[in-house]
């Protein structure tokens, strides 16, 4: 049970609610209760609890006025309570028969929470002197400890026995902990105090708190037990930093803060509260990075560090709102006299920020953030990953897509040989190395890099980044025809993002329906491009456009799907005008108009050559055969086969299937259409693409072949995500608590969904998971 949650600290509340969502076979159940609802707690079932009915209220407010109270009197109070229990309980105590007689005890300026504090500090002040001092004690120590409460009050001096007079007022109880009768008492308790009076309890409290057991607490009530600045102890709190730092979350930011805080010289006070934020961004608290970052403008920044404000300012704001003008050059250009490093990584951001500005972005965006970039510093010795990549995207937006290719194939080489090693630096860059990736085609090094990526922020409790690690391993596991794992992932995404407030990621969802070919795919399709334009996201409306470009083909709507192709193809988004191309040729040549492709041709050569990856000669080869006719279209189908059955991606090795098989209808071949498009529909089926699926079937159908759609429970089609992604863990060989680990569940619950999966696939056992599911399914994480 957790009472006025609305209290809780952002830390607290993200993990109750992220591990409330999860709960589901255990005998457990998490009730939150909020002055408000909705916030954190979006997602769990609610009941908003109105106050008493005017005749029920009449009861508690009889219960504490044993005399005749005149009825306007009456009326007010309970029209003021709203018929909250504690008000019309407390809002009378402490006030004489005169003054309620009368309404002169009823102060017009105060809420109802207001009111009932000042009702319990009045109560307070009847308390004699050591009884406060104890009650005092008890609201500065956050754990409710009556052990370290009573170590704290005999070094006050404070008897054990002065909480009576408490007792038998009801102010508070004491049993395993000690427990206040509402937070608005001991609110009431603390904020009555002096100054003087709380340093006091909290240097008791710590001298109480054993350092050895609990270090953080001692730490915290040094902190607050200190009059004015002291050095040791700030240096006590970023110790503890450094500690919770390992472990995630947003402590290590709430020390450094405190640390900052307690800092005498200005200049420290500047570089403590930079690296605060740093923490708080880490750890997915965006707005108390902006606030802290202001904390740190206060003070006499050096030229570096001036950088470093306005490169974290930079990213904290795209974290939110994912697309701004690329203000992170601002940071780059100051501090490139100073740190190479820091500049060439600002011109990174700054460059990124103009990727995702796209098309809306303005006219040569790129080309001047580009030219800017040019003037970054050489980077440091050795050099780093990094500093490849800044210098591949300036030859890639100054020069073009020829010249940068060379390049590009490096530093993903580079950044998979060092992902294993730099785990927290590849991360780190994934927003950026995958559209580059998937630029070039390069389906190993999209794979490799979000797999490493993905493991890097769950181990570290990057709550920043592990909806953006978890997105872009969903996107590979749709190409691979893992939709259902996919799926597990983007809903996996989507619950961070909901209780961090990080804007929404929805390029992998938009991905799966548009190759799931849902009914309202096309719809779903021009939403989020339309959404995408509100949001200031110029290169999400060339993803979106391209995507219902692929809808429309599924569905053989040949010329709506030519016209979102072309008008993806107008700007040169990273990442996403290759598979535009594809779509847009696809689209010419089933709609008869092979020659709007010819320059799209070209296009995907340059890019398809430059990578020259099985993947991206496999499309190439698929869009010449599109584009060609006789032996010549033969060859280039069998080629485009050969060559996509070797790389990673399912899904457009059968979409080859499918456009090989009508070919050789349409010659005539009845025989060969038929075993490329049962394969083709197999496996489009299987994977779960339903239109392209439908459109495969037609085809058949018009072979003569009759079609049988496979057995649902050989591929696990009816599993939800979650179970698909939990049998496929459990076939790979992990035990229960290793995937409860991995997808934040506990080993109960996993147990759960896998009898589930046992029933839904007619199987009886983990060994037989491996024959019950698709063997395309492997490496689902």
């Amino acid at each position: 049970m957790i009472d006025d949650a609305q209290w809780l600290d952002q830390s607290s509340a993200q993990v109750l609610a992220f591990v409330a969502r999860r709960l589901l076979a255990e005998p457990v159940g998490l009730i939150f209760a909020a002055r408000e609802p909705g916030g954190r707690f979006q997602r769990l079932v609610d009941l908003e609890v109105r106050g008493l009915a005017r005749r029920d209220a009449q009861e508690p407010l009889n219960s504490v006025v044993r005399f005749p109270l005149d009825e306007r009197i009456r009326n007010r109070i309970l029209a003021e309570t709203d018929g909250n229990p504690l008000a019309l309980l407390e809002l009378p105590r402490g006030l004489s028969p005169a003054e309620l007689a009368g309404g002169f005890g009823l102060v017009d300026a105060q809420a109802v929470p207001a009111r009932v504090e000042a009702g319990f500090r009045r109560r307070l002040a009847a308390l004699p002197a050591e009884t406060r001092t104890f009650m005092l004690v008890a609201a500065a120590e956050p754990t409710g400890d009556p052990v370290l409460i009573l170590r704290a009050t005999g070094r006050l001096g404070v008897p054990g026995s002065a909480v009576e007079p408490a007792e038998t007022d009801g102010l508070l109880e004491i049993g395993t902990w000690l427990r206040f009768r509402h937070p608005l008492a001991r609110s009431a308790v603390y904020s009555a105090a002096s100054s003087t009076e709380r340093r006091a309890v909290h240097a008791a409290l710590a001298e109480a708190t054993d350092p050895a057991i609990d270090p953080e607490h001692r730490a915290w009530h040094r902190a607050h037990a200190t009059p004015g600045f002291d050095e040791s102890v700030v240096g006590e709190l970023e110790r503890l930093a450094d500690r919770a730092q390992v472990r995630g979350g947003i402590a290590a930011a709430a020390f450094l803060k405190r640390a900052m805080e307690l800092t005498p010289d200005p200049a420290g006070r500047g570089t403590r509260a930079l690296a605060a934020a740093r923490a708080a961004f880490d750890a997915g608290a965006p707005d108390m990075a902006l606030e802290l970052l202001v904390s740190a403008e206060n003070g006499p920044l050096t030229e570096l560090q001036s950088g470093r404000v306005a490169w974290l300012r930079a990213q904290t704001v795209f974290a939110q709102a994912r697309w701004r003008r690329p203000a992170a050059a601002a940071g780059g250009g100051r501090s490139a006299a100073v740190d190479a490093r820091q500049a060439r990584d600002a011109y990174i951001d700054a460059l990124g920020s103009a990727v995702f500005a796209g098309r809306l972005g303005g006219p040569g965006l790129l080309r001047t953030v580009a030219r800017a970039a040019r003037t970054a510093p050489a980077g440091p010795l050795p050099a780093r990953p990094a500093d490849a990549l800044l210098d591949g995207l300036v030859t890639l937006f100054a020069e073009g897509f020829g010249e940068a290719a060379p390049q590009l194939k490096l530093v993903l080489r580079d950044f998979r040989r060092e992902a294993p090693r730099d785990p927290d630096d590849n991360m780190r860059r994934l927003w950026l190395t995958y559209p580059v990736a998937a630029d070039m085609w390069d389906d190993r090094a999209l794979s490799e890099l979000t797999e490493h990526a993905l493991r890097a922020a769950r181990e570290n409790g990057a709550l920043h980044f592990l909806p953006q690690a978890l997105t872009y391993r969903a996107a590979v596991h749709v190409y691979a025809g893992r939709f259902d794992a996919a799926a597990a992932l983007i809903e996996e995404s989507d619950s961070i993002l909901k209780v961090t407030g990080n804007s929404y990621f929805g390029f992998a969802v938009t991905l799966l329906r548009a190759w799931r070919g849902e009914a309202d795919a096309a719809a779903q399709m021009q939403a989020a491009a339309e959404g995408a334009d509100a949001a200031g996201e110029g290169r999400a409306i060339g993803q979106s456009l391209y995507m219902n470009a692929m809808v429309h083909n599924a569905l053989g709507r040949y010329r709506d799907a030519l016209d979102h192709a072309e008008r993806a193809c107008e700007h040169d988004d990273l990442g996403a005008t290759g598979f535009a191309l594809v779509e847009l040729i696809e689209a010419a040549a089933c709609n008869g108009t092979p020659e709007a492709a010819a320059t799209a041709l070209r296009r995907l050569e340059e890019r398809s050559t430059a990578g020259g990856t099985d993947w991206a000669l496999g499309m190439l080869a698929r869009s010449k055969a599109l584009l060609s006719d006789g032996r010549s279209a033969d060859l280039l189908y069998r080629e485009a086969v050969e060559r996509l059955r070797r790389s990673r991606f399912a899904v457009y090795l059968a979409r080859t299937h499918l456009v090989y098989g009508e070919w050789l209808r349409r010659e005539n071949r009845a025989q060969d259409a038929r075993e490329h498009l049962r394969t083709a529909y197999e496996m489009l089926h299987g994977f779960g693409a339903a239109a392209f699926a439908d459109r495969a079937q037609r085809e058949l159908q018009a072979t003569g072949q009759t079609v049988r759609k496979p057995a649902v429970a050989a591929s696990g089609g009816n599993l939800t995500p979650q179970e698909g992604q939990i049998a496929r863990l459990a076939r790979d060989g992990l035990s229960n608590p290793e995937i409860g680990a991995r997808l934040y569940l506990s080993p109960r619950t996993v147990e759960y969904h896998l009898s589930k999966v046992f029933n839904k696939l007619g199987i009886a056992s983990r060994q037989q998971l491996a024959t019950a599911l698709p063997d395309l399914d492997h490496g689902s994480a």
